[in-house]
């Protein structure tokens, strides 16, 4: 078995070098609490994406996200923003209310409300824009290591993780993430993983982690293999299956098999995560409800009928989830066939973008504040 080096993440060593990637929505604390569970401690794990302008404002939900459970060490938060001076005030208030330990920055967001004011994976195109807001980061950070999500470019005829790459390196960013897709790709095709093993060669002074299309631990270890890259960021492929991050554990370290729960432990874990969401929000109904989006990347595979499945899609509470699930046939194993793709696959979509974007790259008059949400999410 190929040894890897551990990841370093300015003074964090992340070991095996593996990231929860943030997913809006999703990789917030309880999800969070999962998959570090299952991990053992080890890796990295990632808030979901956080406004800086809501930040900067003390949104509420925006205050609801970045709370972490008192055993997540290092503690980090993705920000978003557009506007410079936003993001390095941002940045300023988190290091001045120890709120984290490390920040990323989103650039691979390709949700239409984004990118159509110049934001997410929009933005890098503007080379000067880029820069502009990672020196405010970085030197807004004092000691907490800053990193970049990004993604190759906006379409196949405007990539830019090339250019933003070195722009990176340039500004003093801690390492790079590069999902091997277009904006134009959203999460459908197939990642280009040839472009994370250019990105490595053309930026060998900082680490490259590699993102897009592992499903299993196994992907990770090929991953790695073929880039070069120095650790993998993993999304989709743990949705319903925060266990991927024991998987991934015990690729990375060859200590034996890979987990296959059967149905009854996947539905443990389905009220545990309900559960966790209840506490999280202070309320057992709202956890229950929000909890409703896992349920069919949790059943994947498995025989549960139509009817079930619509039952347990509308349940409002642990004892009404617990019940339902109880009728189903629990001694089911883990199906064949349920380690592969899941979540959003859409793919080939228009990029919209703000008037004349694609002029000019260095051309940066067209964005401005109200790229930003006013709340959280992308």
């Amino acid at each position: 078995m190929t040894a890897f080096s551990p990841l370093s993440i300015g003074p964090h060593i992340v070991q095996p070098p593996v990231v929860l990637a943030p997913m809006a929505g999703i990789t917030n604390a309880p999800f969070r609490t999962l998959c570090r569970e299952f991990s053992g401690g080890k890796g990295l794990f990632v808030s979901e994406m956080i406004t800086t302008r809501a930040l900067v404002e003390r949104n509420e939900k925006t205050m609801q996200l970045i709370r972490f459970d008192e055993t997540e060490k290092p503690r980090s938060i993705q920000l978003y923003g557009v506007d410079p001076v936003t993001v390095g005030k941002a940045v300023r208030m988190i290091v001045d209310e120890d709120l984290a330990d490390h920040i990323d920055l989103n650039f691979g967001c390709p949700v239409p409300k984004v990118t159509r004011k110049g934001g997410g994976s929009a933005l890098p195109y503007k080379r000067p824009l880029l820069r502009a807001i990672l020196n405010e980061a970085v030197s807004n950070a004092g000691d907490l290591p800053v990193t970049m999500k990004m993604r190759k470019g906006i379409d196949d005829d405007h990539t830019t993780y090339l250019d933003a790459g070195r722009i990176a390196v340039e500004e003093g960013v801690t390492a790079i993430a590069l999902h091997g897709r277009t904006a134009a790709q959203h999460y459908g095709g197939t990642a280009d993983w040839d472009a994370i093993a250019r990105l490595k060669e053309h930026v060998p002074e900082i680490p490259v982690l590699g993102n897009g299309d592992i499903w299993s631990a196994d992907d990770a270890l090929r991953m790695m293999r073929e880039t070069g890259c120095d650790g993998v960021v993993v999304g989709r492929g743990c949705l319903g299956r925060p266990w991927l991050f024991a998987d991934l554990v015990a690729g990375f370290e060859g200590t034996g098999a890979y987990a296959r729960p059967g149905l009854r432990e996947v539905a443990d874990v389905m009220v545990r995560h309900a559960r966790l969401l209840g506490e999280w929000l202070g309320d057992e109904t709202r956890g229950v409800i929000d909890f409703r989006k896992h349920v069919a990347w949790y059943l994947k595979g498995f025989a549960v009928g139509s009817e079930m499945r619509k039952k347990l899609a509308v349940t409002s509470s642990l004892d009404e989830l617990r019940a339902q699930l109880s009728e189903l046939d629990l001694d089911q194993p883990w199906p064949v066939g349920a380690d592969g793709p899941r979540g959003r696959t859409s793919g080939n979509n228009r990029v919209v973008l703000p008037d004349g974007w694609l002029k000019d790259p260095y051309d940066c008059a067209g964005v401005s504040e109200d790229a930003e949400l006013d709340t959280s999410g992308g």
